[in-house]
């Protein structure tokens, strides 16, 4: 018999140089012990047809990896085989742990989410008639953690949920407004067991942004009695389409704004989430804008405090010997207190029995725990040179930097630096330490 970290070593050494992403991960881990589809795609927050459409595509890879037909239902005995002609390195052997892996959303039963102060803002705003919340952040910051929440939340209240990610349309369909519209319109009726019944409403006289406006007014909000939640996650994937965002985007906050005139809009709740990692500027008129309005949330590092409590929630605290107070103090100060870093920090001395001097040691180098991470930063930095030559500057310079505002602006956004007046510094000794001697 062997464990799950056994079979992801197995799997990590089978499709090399390839590496399973975190949904891969989760998939995998979620089905060794005999979950569905469905019941994954309730605990992450993902829709259940990605789920399975990833799940898909795994089994496929694993399937040319070693050479025989895998399936979900036969992949642990497949597994368990090749483990028997397979050394499996001794780190592995250890006990299992009820620790989640830390590259996916947090799920709500789970004993590792430390809740931030701007929760409970939005649990209350989400209350409001006609709230709009939109959280703001970049990747891995716990924008998925925090929005299923709020959904949790309104649940609890009897509100109606839907829930759209823009991960999901297609190309074809973000590049054609009216596709856009409809897609939107088809997917809110449908999660709610309306029936969509389009064409009773669509007007090309009218034009699109109206057709789809009377629509949710008059087939979707009229036949409910509750609120209706509608969160969209990814919406970032309209921000380098600019006619688009610039349609679709001030339509959202004139939905919200409708809220004030109209009492059946106040039942209509908003929540945006978008990531700021691969931002393109949206030059929004501000009074054409959903993201200043409502409750702006951005999303910032933990705390030392909040350091100290994820600890514990790991159960190393201080006295622990894995780890020492100075050391989460050091280990603070190298991440900035970046959510994902700290959890798989601690992930990686939980269950992996991993020494936090070689993890800090090896923070920069490609062979280190943060690897993947600050290699997706690296491949984004260098698709836009401008933002790339700056940061070069930031990072290589022992002061701070006076920058365009502008791309000050987007590094911020990117979750790379810090603004201190109208100065720019990098944002943890992490990013200033790996990113110095690799920027073209």
């Amino acid at each position: 018999m062997i464990t799950i970290e056994e079979a992801l070593y197995l799997v990590d050494n089978a499709i090399e140089p390839e590496r399973l992403n975190s949904i891969q991960e989760l998939i995998l881990t979620q089905c060794w012990s005999g979950k569905t589809y469905l019941k994954i795609a309730e605990v992450s927050g993902y829709d259940s047809d990605y789920v399975r459409v990833v799940g898909s595509k795994l089994w496929k890879l694993l399937s040319l990896a070693f050479g025989e037909k895998i399936t979900k239902n036969n992949f642990r005995s497949i597994l368990r085989q090749k483990a028997k002609t397979t050394v499996v390195k001794s780190s592995i052997d250890r006990n299992t742990t009820p620790f989640e892996l830390p590259n996916t959303p947090v799920p709500l039963n789970s004993a590792l989410y430390v809740q931030r102060p701007v929760e409970i803002e939005a649990h209350r705003e989400i209350a409001k008639p006609g709230a709009l919340i939109a959280i703001k952040g970049a990747k891995q910051m716990g924008k998925t953690s925090l929005t299923m929440r709020i959904s949790a939340f309104a649940k609890s209240q009897n509100y109606h949920i839907v829930r759209l990610n823009l991960f999901l349309a297609e190309d074809s369909v973000l590049n054609n407004l009216e596709r856009l519209l409809r897609w939107f319109c088809t997917n809110v009726a449908l999660q709610l067991g309306i029936k969509p019944s389009l064409c009773d409403y669509w007007n090309e006289d009218l034009g699109y942004k109206v057709s789809c406006t009377n629509y949710l007014q008059e087939h979707i909000l009229s036949q409910l009695e509750n609120p209706l939640v509608i969160i969209l996650d990814e919406i970032h994937r309209l921000f380098d389409r600019t006619q688009i965002s610039c349609e679709f985007l001030p339509l959202l906050r004139f939905w919200h704004e409708e809220g004030s005139n109209t009492p059946l809009w106040q039942k209509l709740r908003l929540v945006i989430s978008y990531c700021t990692d691969t931002e393109t500027c949206i030059r929004l008129n501000t009074y054409q804008s959903p993201f200043n309005v409502g409750l702006p949330i951005v999303l910032e590092e933990f705390s030392y405090e909040q350091v100290i409590e994820l600890a514990n929630r790991y159960k190393l605290d201080c006295t622990h010997p894995t780890i020492k107070s100075e050391q989460i103090k050091t280990l603070t100060q190298m991440t900035g207190g970046h959510p994902y870093l700290i959890n798989l920090t601690f992930y990686h001395l939980v269950a992996k029995n991993a020494d936090i001097e070689r993890i800090l040691c090896e923070a920069v180098t490609n062979t280190g725990i943060y690897r993947d991470h600050l290699r997706d930063r690296l491949v984004t930095l260098n698709y836009f040179p401008k933002l790339a030559s700056a940061y070069k500057q930031v990072v290589q310079s022992l002061e701070a930097v006076t920058l365009d505002t502008i791309i000050a602006y987007e590094l911020e956004s990117m979750g790379l630096v810090k603004l201190i007046d109208n100065q720019t510094v990098p944002r943890c000794q992490l990013y200033k330490l790996y990113f110095r001697d690799r920027l073209r």
